[in-house]
């Protein structure tokens, strides 16, 4: 494929998508990542679109929302992954929400097996995941139907989760910083998802790191509010998503990653369900502070690493 075919699609798939990450741009044009960023550049350059953390986005500065079509395509591996390890953190017998969104949506298959579980959402692709579970109950808001990425919105939805009280919430969403934490496109889907939080002891975020250090016009929830992060290993050449997250992890949130075995270190045995890791010690790896930590320690069977702020 020529530069120029390239550039073509790869803006195609940026106007369609609002936000493409580098691994995903290079998988569908087959090339690499390093050919894909040089394109990107020179995109950039004649003012089309905009570079991001590990990806590029619509020009402007605000990231639009995509719809759920276009979302179900985007870091399907990463987001797997991240519904693993959320997964490990559901106890039975628990009451908890869950938020709309594709990622959450592939939580919520994974917690049909989860025994005695109580799910309150507003999001019917969630409950559609878990309408055949018999032994989990799925509590549903009111409010009216947002088509783009299927989940009840407005009053009756936010009125509908007053005086709920569960352990935890689970949340994704458009973009996350260490400076103004969670947000959102659309102003109706950030409401209910702060009433969502507003329900919770803990606050759980899903976020692949393409959503690192984006920044969308609604905040949902800020970055002291939340308790712990999911989300993939940054690719190596991302120190800019790995930055973001150690200053998360500086402003006290549990950052959980799926990851590989860091190399010459033996797996935990099965049953360990996950390691927890210290901070990183300043200096450690200049511009890579997490991917320092993460390979210099072991992880579990389930590949985890919690890293805590000391």
């Amino acid at each position: 494929m020529f530069a120029a075919e390239r550039r073509q699609l790869i803006l195609e798939m940026v106007r369609a998508n609002g936000a493409v990450s580098l691994r995903e741009l290079a998988r569908v044009v087959q090339t690499s990542e390093v050919t894909v960023r040089r394109d990107v550049r020179a995109l950039e350059a004649e003012g089309l679109l905009d570079r991001r953390h590990g990806g590029a986005v619509l020009p402007g500065g605000f990231t639009r929302e995509s719809g759920f079509p276009q979302k179900s395509h985007l870091a399907t591996a990463e987001k797997t992954a991240i519904a693993d390890v959320a997964a490990g953190l559901v106890e039975e017998g628990e009451a908890i929400v869950v938020g709309a969104g594709t990622t959450t949506q592939e939580l919520a298959r994974r917690l049909a097996r989860v025994p005695g579980l109580t799910v309150v959402t507003n999001s019917l692709l969630v409950a559609q995941a878990l309408a055949h579970a018999n032994r989990v109950e799925v509590v549903m808001t009111g409010g009216t139907l947002r088509g783009s990425n299927y989940a009840l919105v407005g009053s009756g939805a936010e009125q509908s989760l007053q005086g709920l009280r569960v352990s935890k919430a689970f949340l994704s969403g458009s973009g996350l910083t260490a400076e103004r934490g969670l947000s959102t496109s659309n102003m109706l889907s950030a409401s209910v998802d702060r009433a969502l939080v507003q329900a919770a002891s803990e606050v759980v975020v899903l976020a692949d790191h393409t959503k690192l250090g984006t920044d969308t016009m609604f905040r949902t929830v800020p970055t002291e509010a939340i308790t712990r992060l999911v989300t993939d290993e940054p690719p190596p050449h991302d120190d800019r998503a790995a930055t973001e997250l150690q200053a998360l992890a500086d402003q006290g949130v549990q950052i959980t990653v799926p990851g590989a075995p860091a190399p010459d270190q033996p797996q935990a045995p099965r049953g360990q369900r996950s390691s927890q890791l210290p901070g990183p010690r300043r200096g450690q790896v200049p511009g890579s502070p997490l991917r320092g930590v993460l390979n210099d320690q072991p992880t579990d069977r389930a590949r985890v690493a919690d890293l805590r702020r000391r």
